[in-house]
């Protein structure tokens, strides 16, 4: 059975920054591209990062590129996103999932996810 659990998060004043955590097991991150999305109350899910597991290839949503960092400790078997520079929009429930690629469009969670953790973002 595939578990992911997120850590990290919390409250954050904007500006800070937070690092989450996604421990998993019955997978191997090196085995499958890994990342995260996020669903902000009221608001669709928006895909948020993506790291390839062949090459390390990551992809960022562009509300996020180049304050997000994701970074997979095949060690660990963990997967870490760094997120610098939080401003209010980036509250939201952070899940992290198997996402996938087609045709170009990234895909996240389309067949396991974990239950998330919540990142608040006060201005």
């Amino acid at each position: 059975e595939v578990q992911l659990v997120e850590s990290g998060g919390g409250l954050v004043q904007a500006g800070g920054s937070t690092r989450l955590s996604c421990a998993a097991s019955g997978f191997t991150v090196d085995d499958g591209d890994i990342g995260w999305f996020r669903q902000a109350p009221g608001k669709e899910r928006e895909g948020v990062s993506c790291i390839s597991a062949s090459d390390g290839t990551t992809y960022y949503a562009t509300s996020v590129k180049g304050r997000f960092t994701i970074v997979r400790d095949n060690a660990k078997n963990t997967v870490f996103l760094q997120m610098n520079s939080l401003i209010a929009e980036d509250t939201a429930v952070y899940h992290c999932a198997h996402c996938t690629t087609v045709a170009g469009k990234y895909y996240y969670g389309m067949d396991f996810w974990g239950k998330g953790v919540l990142v608040t973002v006060s201005s």
